[in-house]
C-alpha cells in the first residue's frame, strides 16, 4: 500500500478516536476485549501510518468507535 495512503488512513482513525474521547491505550484494550490482538504501540504505529490495517482491525475499528467505513477511508 502507498505509504501516504496509510499515513491520511492512519490520521483519519487518530482524529475518529479523539473525537470519540478515548485514549490509545483505551481503543487498543477495547480492540482487545473483542478478539484483536493489538498492543497499544502497534495501535500508535497505525495512526501515523508505519503499520498497515488488518481487515479485523478494520472492522472492530468501525464498530468499536461507531464511524463508517467513508469515515476511516476518506482520503
Amino acid at each position: 500500500m502507498n505509504k501516504s495512503i496509510e499515513a491520511r488512513i492512519g490520521n483519519n482513525i487518530r482524529l475518529l478516536r479523539e473525537k470519540a474521547g478515548i485514549t490509545q491505550e483505551q481503543l487498543a484494550a477495547r480492540l482487545q476485549v473483542n478478539g484483536c490482538d493489538i498492543t497499544r504501540s502497534a495501535l500508535a504505529k497505525i495512526e501515523v501510518g508505519q503499520r498497515h490495517l488488518y481487515p479485523d482491525e478494520i472492522l472492530l475499528l468501525k464498530r468499536l468507535l461507531k464511524v463508517s467505513y467513508e469515515d476511516i477511508f476518506n482520503i
